[in-house]
């Protein structure tokens, strides 16, 4: 009994991962495809006199969007470089004596 759930759960986990995975790349294809008609619509207006093609306006869409998608496949893919695993586990150990050092003031 207790097998199945072990692996009920290993399947749930697993089909959240998926989950996850799949709406960062949904995420990045409708990125992709806005992002791309946005610009090519800038660009060919730009030669046919309309607006500077070079102007912090064009890239504004793209560029926070950019940082949004950054951040959610971080997320999705588990890294922080500043407060990581490595991290997690220095501010675990650092705990842990702080506690044994409390506890032997008090023996």
């Amino acid at each position: 009994m207790e097998f199945q759930e072990k692996e009920t759960e290993k399947f749930k986990k697993a089909k959240k991962r998926v989950e996850e995975l799949k709406g960062f790349y949904i995420h990045l294809t409708v990125y992709l495809v806005i992002n791309s008609f946005i610009v090519v619509n800038i660009l060919i207006r730009s030669w046919s006199g309309g607006d500077a093609f070079w102007q912090f306006g064009t890239f504004f869409t793209p560029f926070f969007w950019g940082i949004g998608l950054a951040f959610h496949g971080f997320k999705v893919f588990d890294y922080n470089p500043i407060l990581g695993k490595k991290w997690e586990e220095r501010q675990i150990k650092k705990y842990i004596e702080k506690d044994k050092r409390d506890a032997a003031k008090y023996k």
